[in-house]
């Protein structure tokens, strides 16, 4: 006889499916930061950028499984500074309706993205191992230890964080995940320094454009799919708000591609494809934080701030000759700090069936919620500069950061890889 199978366990059921399925459009990212960053890098050095995003999945996923999910989700210790559940997160559930092994499979996912995030900031002129060294780290112990501030009660209130208590948002990780990334993509184009011939002697910054905008393009549009997966799935539930938040996360992406490219116009006298990509992603990691709490008019202010936004930081780091050659801080590190104020600003008042405790300054709510998102932002803004600067700087200490003149000029496929990504293809050109 068929076992009865009663309306809890179909809940806990869709439940899993659901978050399954939302960690695979997750997982799904990874294939378009890929594509983003090798479109908007030069063809020499394609093969060397599609490793480093392997890895940071392949090394990342075993780093938080080992340690970081242990710092992250187990019990808090030292009043909420982070966890501690035993390595390789021994406590978890077995048998039919587990919800434990799925959960950590949804948040493997946000940390390899974490991780991923600084691959474009330090692309072109990263040593490899180097690299690895430092995507091992994030995703064991710096995005971990800051995830549990924010994040910890997700495993039980037994986990939760310092900012948690004091009523800290953020749904989907504008500062979890992107912030934390993007503070650290900051530190190593800063301890990397510019890549050769990006500026002139007059201090002006020389155009190094990407070899294809075709694949620059379909990464965006595979990140976009993933989002789907990223913000709705953080309900970790099947139930009919992820309809809701599809729809606000939406809709800041499209606002903030057509700020992105109307502010790119106005500055540059052209419609650049290149800024108008950004200023989607702009808006996707602005939304992240406030998808669940606002309304969708405000998504779409917060998307059209986000687009704005991106342009600028692109050339505000281009005069401070941090050479970022994908754009990943102006994307995550300013939009995920905006994404994150833009909750204390534009949260919906609970009695509109939004759910959420504190409305927003704009919302009648007053500064209170606006405070405690500003702390959240500087504190993991110290945390994931300061360490990420601690790791680079190391690195270069220990002489192993930044590849030498000759390599960074041949290529980093062909010098530290020994493959060609593009051999097949001047192969059969030459016939």
């Amino acid at each position: 006889m068929t076992p009865e199978i009663t309306s809890a366990a179909v809940q806990t059921n869709l439940n899993v499916v659901w978050t399954l399925i939302a960690a695979i459009l997750v997982f799904m990212m990874q294939a378009g930061f890929a594509l983003v960053e090798t479109g908007f890098t030069r063809a020499k050095n394609a093969a060397n950028i599609m490793m480093k995003n392997l890895m940071d999945f392949a090394a990342g996923s075993l780093a938080f499984y080992i340690l970081g999910a242990a710092l992250m989700f187990g019990a808090t210790k030292a009043a909420g500074w982070f966890g501690w559940g035993g390595l390789g997160m021994p406590q978890l559930e077995t048998g039919e309706g587990a919800w434990d092994w799925t959960f950590l499979f949804f948040q493997t996912m946000f940390a390899a993205t974490a991780a991923t995030i600084v691959s474009g900031a330090v692309a072109e002129r990263i040593e490899f191992k180097s690299y690895l060294i430092y995507s091992v780290l994030i995703s064991a112990v710096v995005y971990p230890v800051s995830g549990h501030w924010m994040w910890g009660s997700l495993a039980g209130e037994a986990s939760q964080g310092w900012l948690e208590k004091i009523g800290f948002h953020d749904f989907a990780g504008s500062t979890v995940v992107h912030s934390v990334g993007g503070w650290i993509a900051l530190a190593g184009a800063i301890a990397l320094g510019p890549r050769i011939g990006k500026y002139r002697h007059d201090g002006r910054a020389n155009p190094i454009p990407g070899h294809s905008l075709v694949l620059g393009t379909l990464g965006v549009f595979l990140l976009w799919i993933g989002w789907f997966g990223f913000n709705p799935g953080s309900y970790t539930a099947g139930v009919g708000s992820i309809g809701r938040v599809a729809m606000t996360t939406n809709l800041a992406a499209c606002s903030g591609t057509i700020s992105a490219l109307v502010t790119a116009w106005v500055v540059m006298g052209k419609p650049d494809l290149t800024m108008a990509l950004n200023g989607s992603l702009a808006g996707l990691v602005a939304i992240t934080a406030p998808c669940d709490i606002v309304t969708a008019n405000a998504a779409i202010a917060i998307g059209l701030v986000a687009g704005v936004l991106v342009v600028v930081s692109v050339f505000a780091l281009d005069k401070l000759h941090i050479d970022d050659p994908v754009g990943a801080v102006s994307v995550h590190c300013v939009n995920g700090v905006w994404g994150t104020l833009a909750v204390g600003l534009f949260a919906a008042p609970s009695d509109a069936g939004y759910g959420n405790e504190l409305a927003g300054l704009f919302c009648g709510g007053g500064f209170k919620f606006l405070g405690v998102q500003l702390l959240g932002a500087g504190a993991t803004a110290v945390w994931a500069f300061g360490t990420g600067a601690a790791i680079f700087f190391a690195l270069k200490k220990c002489g192993i950061l930044r590849v030498s003149a000759t390599t960074e000029l041949k290529g980093l496929d062909i010098t530290e890889h020994g493959q060609d990504a593009y051999a097949s293809f001047q192969f059969f050109s030459n016939i």
